[in-house]
């Protein structure tokens, strides 16, 4: 195992890292902006370094500053997180280069699957069901009026690269995509460097549920069930549940074999999630994976009893999986919400100063964050501060659990969803298991959702 890690990020994710590395004996060097000079992760790791300003670009972007850190400090490895440099192919191959260990799957597979055209090629390759759509870029918006024409309406806009739903859009008719077309080209290209679109037929009420999977040096591979992510806003996720209340168990097990069928093809190493769209005849798609460990990877921690983060670092140490298939087994059900500090009805952020900070407690109650009384939420990160889990032995037991513990949740200073996390999971629709991706705008009527 390794005597020291290196995390290239921030927040919570940064604060979870350390956690099991100092559960295993492994001391943690954190690096840090100007903005999170008093950030928590910065105190509880061993080790802190300044590595540049506040903007992403001039510090957790900045790859040679940390590579430089990394050799400072003679930390054999790097936890790159999720978000910032995870799913970068350039930082995992500059690793490679200078000999440190890159927590994550090798560069090529990374770059195969960080463009969702080519890992839609891929998966067709290997016999994983996709949406139906192209495979190749669309040179204009004329080429594709008449590519959507031949697949028909409506359908979903997509940018290649990236993700947080930035570039995506469903798209009716005609009109509506030559307005598209265009912002969401240029969107993609400032956001990600890379402005290629391309389309699918849009499914309608689907689910978002995802198989998580490990895969170890030796050619061993397990999926970890599924988790169900489809309570979103603006695309992107802020409720999520282990296991789904949907999926049967011949259809559960279809797309964990699926998702394994998929990371053996490409040769995948480490923690990996295969993420699908599931029509509400149970026919699941390929939508993308994610190379890096989710942020909602507790909810599968707390059904199968794993650390997904010491599966990692046992992984990259070399080191073969501990269990076969047959021994992953499902206990209770588990939910998360991830409080964001934002208008939880516009969805704006809501930067400053954290002046109260109080989070639940008890049994099967579980807090993942980085903010204290007394913290800042800067302009410059993710607006997302805490996370929030429960179990419950089932699904109505999780969701009681998790209304009494948001109920004793306080976060004054600034505004927070907690109200719309509340009113989400008091609906007698999410109850009842209907969760599909358009629940936010067809049952809380925010008009403003995708705004």
């Amino acid at each position: 195992m390794f005597s020291k890690v290196l995390i290239a990020n921030r927040g919570e994710i940064a604060v979870r890292v350390i956690r099991t590395c100092k559960k295993l004996g492994i001391q943690t060097v954190a690096v840090y902006s100007e903005a999170d000079a008093e950030s928590l992760h910065v105190k509880l790791a061993d080790e802190a370094y300044l590595i540049g300003k506040p903007r992403v670009n001039e510090s957790y972007l900045n790859i040679e500053k940390i590579i430089e850190v990394a050799k400072e400090t003679k930390a054999e490895a790097i936890h790159p997180g999720y978000g910032l440099l995870s799913e970068n192919p350039t930082f995992a191959r500059r690793c490679e280069e200078e000999g440190i260990v890159f927590i994550g799957p090798k560069a090529d597979v990374i770059a195969r699957m960080g463009s969702k055209i080519e890992s839609r090629k891929t998966m067709i390759e290997a016999g994983v069901p996709v949406v139906p759509g192209i495979s190749f870029p669309l040179a204009d918006v004329e080429e594709a009026a008449k590519t959507a024409q031949e697949i028909g309406y409506p359908i979903m806009l997509k940018a290649s690269a990236g993700g947080g739903g930035i570039g995506m859009q469903v798209v009716h008719n005609e009109e509506e995509l030559r307005k598209a077309f265009e912002g969401n080209q240029k969107r993609a290209s400032s956001f990600f460097g890379d402005g290629a679109m391309y389309m699918e037929k849009y499914i309608e009420n689907p689910r978002h549920i995802e198989i998580q999977i490990l895969a170890d040096q030796h050619g061993n591979y397990l999926y970890l069930w599924e988790r169900e992510c489809s309570i979103q806003r603006r695309h992107q996720k802020v409720i999520e549940e282990a296991p789904s209340p949907f999926l049967d168990e011949q259809t559960r097990r279809r797309m964990g074999e699926a998702a394994v069928k998929a990371a053996k093809y490409i040769g995948y190493t480490n923690a990996g999630t295969i993420e699908f769209l599931v029509d509400e005849q149970k026919n699941f798609y390929f939508l993308e994976m994610n190379t890096r460990l989710q942020v909602e990877h507790p909810v599968t921690e707390e059904i199968t009893g794993l650390d997904l983060v010491e599966e990692q670092l046992r992984i990259a140490a070399g080191k073969k999986l501990l269990y076969t298939q047959e021994q992953i087994k499902r206990d209770g059900h588990a939910i998360e919400v991830r409080i964001y500090a934002e208008d939880p009805k516009t969805f704006f952020p809501s930067p400053g100063k954290i002046t109260v900070f109080e989070t639940p407690n008890g049994e099967h109650v579980r807090n993942e964050t980085a903010v204290t009384s007394g913290s800042s939420v800067t302009p410059f990160y993710d607006p997302m501060i805490a996370k929030l889990i429960v179990k419950g032995q089932s699904r109505q037991a999780a969701i009681e659990r998790m209304l009494q513990a948001l109920e004793s949740y306080k976060v004054e200073g600034i505004k927070t969803n907690i109200p719309m996390l509340k009113e989400v999971l008091s609906h007698p629709q999410f109850q009842a298991g209907n969760t599909t991706t358009n629940f936010v705008n067809i049952y809380l009527n925010k008009a403003t959702a995708n705004k």
